[in-house]
């Protein structure tokens, strides 16, 4: 996707942090300080001399910011922040190592202080304009498309050759309708670098607008031809047959972008509207709970935009009470996988499930559906008749043994004939979390997710590194799920569940069938409860964790009492 604020504009910044003028220290520090330099050869240069504790003051200033982009190029923003919060300790006037550090709390998505670190840097440089660029995006994000085009033109004025100011500048206006602005934005554009694809792929939309249906596709095919794969020229392609009214060719480009891109927001939300258009609801549905409830924490202006539109339309379609459908109504998808074809088995997690399964039925639950060893399309049909089931409940739980990890800040849970050879296969050879908070999103009340698959990711000896993101050898990244959901792991972020020994079962999944049948346990306290069970049958090895909660109004119980 290409982005507003792209993570490879983050290494231009390199350019303008300034280094101590002492001599040469070896050729670690003489690559590290070269401007120049192949990015990955600074990158290790740097890293280098952090390692050894080999450099102080600017210098170390210098290599702590390089090592914070690579780190941001990880999207691990957390670690990255602390590095150049060190960084601008050191060097309080390096406006370079503030900037990044606003873009890293921007993709967190934590806007007010990135914000804040883009005013702190315009204070200390009035003419920089990168951070007026950074700052114009958070502006755009939110709306403010006066106070976007007005840091946009600054950074026009102080930074002439950035590229990136001229694209954006020409994203406001158009959504400004200022149309000939915007073109004539792209034209200077293209005199910095004719063959930057965020030209062609933004110009195909303001065409669009302009209703040159011809120039619109001109551009956006021409890049498609050269990238296939180009998801955002493919999505923007979509909605120019939208304005066109060929519904049938923006059709097509949304399945093709979900074929490529199972969780891309802004595919599901146009193809939502597409199937309400043609009167199928239930799909509508379906893309918008794809769209409304995945888990990122920092959107682009155009997928705020979708995601803002699906739940809207979600919200239209959903009614409180569906009809036909009782009150108190608790639906359950239980999946147990372990026969692997092509890595080891995992003998546990068919027994675990079918435990879970038969407790879940025990309490009453009206439809608990009970799956093993799905391969991924049968995961996928499993998800959509438990999310029709769910959208006629009250309760939705969805409970998982098997392998799972985590990629780049995404989760995903493992099917049975999975193939990773290389870290960009997971998306279209795995089941992202996000395809599992749409099923259950689809429930009234309690939308609960449990995952008994912190193990060690299996794929992690062989698989290829192609991409600059963060690989996670065991264990699930830590999430913020939306309101009305909980999300309970078996394990902490980054620890691994342990399976039961001799053919018994996992201490996770025996401490929860054995809590959920107690009377009068409130859903939070339970989870409260198999936590301290766990820590204290693993001897204190495994603790699971819980993110989010049910609404905060109503108790909750799996089994009520008297």
């Amino acid at each position: 996707m290409l982005r507003v604020v792209s993570l490879t504009f983050v290494m231009l910044l390199a350019g303008i942090i300034t280094a101590a003028a002492d001599p040469q220290a070896g050729d670690d520090l003489a690559t590290c300080r070269d401007r120049q330099a192949e990015t990955q050869a600074r990158t290790t240069a740097c890293e280098n001399l952090l390692d050894a504790n080999r450099v102080t003051g600017k210098d170390k200033a210098l290599a702590l910011v390089i090592h914070a982009q690579a780190l941001i190029g990880k999207r691990d923003y957390d670690p990255a922040i602390e590095a150049l919060t060190s960084a601008i300790e050191l060097d309080p006037d390096n406006i370079g190592a503030i900037n990044v550090r606003g873009v890293a709390h921007e993709h967190k998505g934590e806007d007010d202080l990135a914000m804040a670190d883009y005013n702190l840097a315009i204070q200390k440089r009035s003419n920089f304009g990168f951070a007026y660029n950074n700052r114009g995006t958070i502006q755009l994000r939110r709306g403010a498309l006066q106070s976007a085009l007005d840091d946009f033109n600054l950074s026009i004025k102080y930074t002439p050759k950035f590229l990136l100011g001229w694209t954006n500048r020409a994203r406001v206006r158009t959504l400004m309708k200022d149309y000939d602005g915007a073109i004539a934005d792209f034209a200077e554009a293209e005199k910095i670098d004719p063959a930057a694809q965020q030209i062609a792929a933004n110009r195909c939309t303001t065409y669009g607008l302009m209703g040159k249906y011809d120039l619109a596709f001109a551009d956006c095919n021409g890049l498609i031809e050269k990238q296939p794969r180009n998801i955002y020229a493919i999505n923007n392609r979509a909605d120019v047959s939208m304005l066109k009214g060929d519904f049938d060719a923006a059709l097509k480009d949304y399945t093709n972008v979900i074929q490529i891109s199972p969780n891309n927001v802004r595919a599901h939300s146009g193809r939502g509207q597409l199937y309400e258009r043609k009167k199928d609801l239930a799909q509508a549905r379906a893309d918008y709970r794809a769209a409304a409830y995945s888990l990122t924490k920092f959107d682009e202006y155009d997928v705020a935009r979708a995601r803002a539109i699906a739940q809207a339309r979600l919200a239209a379609l959903t009614p409180q009470t569906s009809a036909g459908a009782p009150s108190g109504r608790r639906v359950a998808l239980v999946v147990g996988n372990g026969a692997y074809k092509n890595v080891h088995a995992l003998p546990n997690p068919p027994r675990d499930a079918k435990l879970i399964a038969g407790v879940l039925h025990d309490v009453g639950f009206q439809t608990v559906i009970s799956v093993s060893d799905l391969t991924r399309d049968k995961f996928f049909d499993a998800l959509k008749t438990f999310a029709d089931e769910a959208e006629k409940a009250d309760w939705a739980v969805f409970y998982y043994a098997g392998h799972g990890f985590e990629i780049g800040g995404v989760n995903y849970l493992v099917p049975v004939d999975a193939k990773l050879a290389v870290d960009r296969d997971a998306e279209t050879q795995a089941v992202a979390l996000e395809q599992v908070i749409a099923a259950v999103g689809a429930a009234r009340k309690v939308r609960l997710v449990i995952l008994d698959a912190c193990r060690d990711n299996p794929f992690a000896p062989a698989m290829q590194h192609t991409l600059s993101l963060k690989l996670v050898d065991k264990g699930f990244s830590n999430i913020e799920p939306g309101a009305g959901f909980m999300v309970v792991y078996a394990a902490k972020h980054g620890e691994t569940a342990i399976d039961g020994d001799n053919g018994a079962d996992s201490p996770f999944s025996t401490a929860l069938a054995r809590e959920i049948k107690e009377p009068k346990v409130e859903i939070r306290k339970l989870f409260d409860i198999v936590r301290d069970d766990v820590w204290s049958a693993t001897k204190h090895v495994q603790q699971p964790f819980t993110y989010g909660s049910p609404p905060g109004r109503e108790d909750f119980y799996f089994v009520a009492g008297k």
